[in-house]
């Protein structure tokens, strides 16, 4: 090995540390490595932002637009509340709604579809007495399997796209990768219905098991004449910096004040609303003025009102909240809702609720006010996953929603028949949409998720050096060495593993593109056909369902469904064996 290699090797090896123990965001763990590796000299300029203008990439940002003028309209997540309320048992519900959803998640991108659907679900469970943590799971997979039907079924197979055609190969058609994938999505479906549905957990849905509790995480106090801070503000009446509690609401009268801000004034015979550590609200009763209401009948719900409602979130991957406290990024004032609880691995964080410090996959309840859906819709911090009241500025125009479907159908044929490439056709979709003005240029930039471009533009760069160093080589050269004399089949199941390793622990398309220049070298020095190599990359990095981290739509449901790391293993453990089994034997039989 050369000491570039061994250079390389040691922060591709970081790297995956760094995304493994969460140090920053994933996007910012990758790019700090390719800026490494440009002024160490590694990589030239152009090599370095060579994935800045890669096919795939760009493609990959302009299927975020199309999807989010699709999911705009409401108007597919209306029909499969419909069809899912056709059903009459159990196990008929499943079919009905699950099949649609692999379907569908071939052609939209398959997070904005988990967090469309999961409140569906979840209120559909609760009005039937099911446990939402038996759905919610096969949700996540189903979409995950569905996706690699298509080209454009997930990020992943447009960025291994994207790195054939950069490597002066001739990339997947639109439906080449159906080959694998209806046969993986059908048997994961049979999977999820029978075994899979016995192994999954019947957990309460976080919300309902704090409902349940609601005396746990809210407390009343009534402010007496006699309180000393009358007519002050709750910064000056010291109400702001307490022990474990956080003012989350004020009832005066008929009027409703939530969230509560600093500059807010108490007034004699408010009831003051406490969340938080209510084991400690005793400190707060020997203030004179403050009677603790000992016998009160408020529930959870009873906090909501026609300007603020209960809201169920998740913390992403790419959220700005992350490394920090609840009070240090000014969560109140930034998205016009108080936090009531967090919980985190199906327990609830039992500390003060400003100083908790937030990870990926954190569940919120929050209490939002009536600023929330416009401030939400600007940020990726998390995603809702309980069914909001929204304004009516925000009704959904139907036209406009048919005409965004129509246009995907066509842009969709248009491909197949090989009119036009996939990267064509996307751009002229949303140029059609720009035209219409069916979405405007401000929704057009919020729908593009600008952390996964940048993960995935970063990634090219560093599987550049590792390519140009020869370290992609000498590790092609390792697999060769272990897995050669067992036979192709064990090659390919070598391959597989490594990159379905590396998804889990890190993220999807990270793994694909540090796999690909691996793969490919493997093919030229044992003179086989590439895209079979390329094709098993595809579908391992993209068939995450052992750990509730190494997949967007794993994280949405992991605290909505009350889930446990465990779970997880368990029921995905199985799933993943046959996925790699079927591709494995389809990939050695169609392409060698």
């Amino acid at each position: 090995m050369s000491l570039e290699m061994i250079f390389v090797l040691i922060m591709v090896v970081a790297m995956l540390g760094g995304l493994l123990l969460e140090v920053a965001r994933p996007d910012m763990v990758v790019f700090s490595v390719l800026v490494i590796f440009l002024i160490s000299g590694l990589l030239t300029p152009e090599e370095a932002l060579k994935g800045f203008s890669n096919q795939g990439m760009l493609t990959i940002a302009l299927l975020f637009i199309l999807a989010g003028a699709v999911q705009k309209s409401g108007l597919i997540d209306q029909m499969m509340k419909v069809w899912l309320n056709k059903s009459k048992s159990l196990k008929g519900s499943m079919i009905r709604f699950y099949v649609p959803t692999a379907l569908l998640s071939g052609f939209l991108n398959n997070t904005p579809i988990v967090v469309t659907f999961t409140p569906i679900i979840k209120k559909w469970c609760e009005e039937r007495n099911i446990a939402p943590s038996k759905f919610l799971i096969p949700l996540s997979y189903v979409t995950i399997l569905g996706g690699t039907i298509t080209l454009m079924g997930t990020s992943t197979n447009l960025v291994v796209h994207g790195m054939l055609l950069d490597f002066g190969l001739e990339g997947f058609s639109i439906f080449q990768l159906a080959v694998v994938g209806i046969p993986i999505t059908l048997a994961g479906l049979v999977y999820l219905f029978t075994i899979g549905y016995k192994l999954l957990p019947e957990h309460k849905g976080f919300s309902a098991k704090v409902k349940q509790d609601s005396k746990e995480y809210i407390a009343e106090m009534t402010v007496e004449s006699s309180f000393p801070h009358i007519n002050q503000t709750v910064q000056q009446a010291g109400l702001r910096e307490l022990k474990g509690l956080y003012l989350i609401e004020i009832i005066r009268g008929k009027e409703r004040i939530s969230p509560v801000r600093s500059t807010t004034s108490i007034q004699a015979q408010d009831r003051l609303i406490f969340t938080g550590l209510i084991s400690t609200i005793a400190d707060l009763q020997k203030t004179r003025g403050l009677t603790l209401e000992t016998g009160t009948d408020l529930e959870l719900d009873d906090l909501k009102n026609g300007t603020s409602q209960l809201i169920e979130a998740v913390v992403s991957h790419q959220s700005s909240l992350l490394s920090k406290s609840i009070k240090q990024s000014q969560f109140r004032s930034k998205f016009d809702a108080g936090v009531i609880a967090v919980h985190r691995n199906n327990e609830r964080i039992k500390s003060k609720v400003g100083d908790i410090v937030l990870k990926p996959g954190d569940a919120l309840l929050l209490l939002a006010g009536p600023d929330f859906i416009d401030k939400y819709h600007e940020s990726h911090d998390f995603y809702v996953v309980s069914t909001m009241v929204t304004p009516k500025t925000l009704n959904r125009n139907l036209t406009k929603g048919w005409f965004s479907i129509i246009l995907l159908m066509l842009m969709i044929t248009t491909v197949t028949l090989g009119l036009l490439s996939m990267f064509k056709a996307m751009a002229l979709a949303v140029f059609l949409l720009l035209l219409t003005k069916i979405i405007s240029a401000e929704e057009a930039k919020r729908y593009v998720q600008f952390h996964v471009l940048l993960l995935i533009a970063s990634s090219f760069g560093v599987g550049a050096a590792m390519t140009k160093t020869g370290l992609a080589e000498w590790i092609a050269e390792g697999l060769i060495h272990v897995g050669q004399p067992f036979g192709l089949i064990a090659l390919l199941v070598l391959i597989y593993l490594v990159t379905n390793i590396f998804t889990e622990l890190i993220t999807n398309s990270a793994a694909a593109v540090l796999m690909i220049p691996i793969g490919l070298e493997i093919a030229e020095s044992m003179n086989l056909d590439p895209m079979g190599f390329a094709v098993i990359i595809a579908i391992a990095a993209s068939a995450s369902f052992i750990t509730p981290i190494g997949y967007q739509t794993n994280l949405i449901v992991y605290g909505p469904g009350g889930y446990k790391f465990i779970d997880y293993v368990k029921v995905g453990t199985p799933l993943s064996i046959i996925v790699m089994i079927i591709s494995v034997f389809i990939v050695n039989n169609v392409w060698f």
